[in-house]
């Protein structure tokens, strides 16, 4: 099974686009060498991924900050050349001999992580999701219009039938989805949009809105997005800055889901996502925090660095801060557990908000 010529001819465009480009700062640009391309550009996957399924939004989207997506379980090892100093690079330095530590999402020891901000001067609610994807699929790119629907139908009868009063609620398809169901999920800030520019240029939106919804508990503090980036992204969240609360209530519903749904996980890189910088722990645990003082400052971006934390506007990714108010979260989640990034995340919090309380 060979790559066609003109699939190859794709990918040395797009090589030479990137270095042409020199306001393009990717890891993608980074680690794309002559070399690599030379290596990987006619070796296919067996379900059919190529290089360019690989590369194609980095070369599409110039500002992004990865540029890379995993077509399916298969591209990590097949085109590790590309991936292994590519994760090692994001994920502080996991070598490409390096392995994920077994699964330690905390269960026992949230009682540790107190209310970090007990008088609500400083965090508007924390938020700590995990992505996982269901054993035997692939990722985005390889999949069928067959196999979103069955993923969906299979995690919809799981959700049917939770009785647990804190997880308990209710699954809504996008899928014919109503104006009003959809205005107020836009309002909760709980529907995922489609139009991602990078996930597009990714090819990881055929067939939208099919197998596609989202299912949040009556409480709205645990949510689950079905086939939007991942197979999953299992959410907890709430007012305030309660982090062991939050942790409790995500370790509880991973529990729940996998018990019928087993995972996919690798040895070495952890629970197994489409984009890399999701992998291993697959843990963003994050707060929405008003900084007005320190954020003004010009070593704000060294002193999260320094913190290992990552720094976003309030919408997300690529977006900007809103009077002050920053989305801030661990940056690794790969070489350590699950409660290590989460303790990552509320001990670099913690110094913050000393740091703001001193300014």
């Amino acid at each position: 099974m060979s790559v066609s010529p003109d699939v190859i001819a794709k990918i040395e465009e797009g090589y030479a686009k990137l270095q042409a480009a020199p306001e393009c700062h990717s890891l993608l640009k980074k680690y794309l060498t002559k070399e690599v391309v030379d290596q990987l550009k006619d070796k296919k996957t067996k379900l059919g991924a190529n290089l360019l399924d690989v590369i194609q939004s980095g070369v599409a989207n110039l500002d992004s900050g990865v540029g890379v997506y995993a077509p399916d379980a298969e591209a990590y090892t097949l085109f590790k050349p590309l991936f292994d100093p590519l994760i090692q690079d994001y994920h502080n330095g996991f070598a490409p001999d390096a392995k994920q530590p077994n699964t330690d999402l905390g269960e026992g020891k949230t009682s540790a992580l107190v209310d970090l901000d007990p008088e609500g001067k400083f965090i508007n609610s924390t938020r700590i999701r995990c992505g996982r994807s269901l054993q035997g699929y692939p990722f985005n790119p390889c999949l069928s219009e067959a196999n979103y629907l069955e993923m969906e139908s299979k995690v919809k009868a799981i959700f049917d039938n939770i009785t647990d009063p804190e997880l308990a609620g209710k699954y809504f398809p996008l899928d014919g989805m109503t104006k009003e169901i959809q205005d107020q999920l836009i309002k909760d800030h709980f529907l995922f949009k489609e139009g991602d520019r990078f996930l597009q240029a990714a090819n990881a939106c055929r067939y939208w809105p099919k197998g596609r919804g989202i299912f949040h508990n009556n409480q709205k503090t645990f949510l689950i997005w079905c086939n939007e980036e991942d197979h999953l992204r299992i959410i907890s969240m709430q007012e305030g800055g309660n982090v062991g609360q939050v942790l409790e209530r995500l370790i509880k519903g991973v529990k729940t889901i996998e018990k019928q749904a087993p995972f996919s996980r690798d040895d070495r890189l952890g629970w197994l996502t489409f984009c890399p910088s999701n992998l291993g722990t697959t843990v963003r645990a994050s707060v929405h925090i008003r900084l007005p003082k320190i954020s003004a400052k010009p070593d704000f971006k060294s002193i999260c660095d320094g913190l290992k934390l990552q720094i976003r506007g309030i919408h997300g990714e690529h977006s900007e801060s809103e009077g002050g108010v920053y989305d801030i979260s661990n940056k690794a989640r790969l070489g350590l557990t699950e409660f290590e990034a989460v303790k990552q995340m509320y001990d670099g919090i913690a110094h913050l908000i000393a740091l703001e309380k001193a300014a």
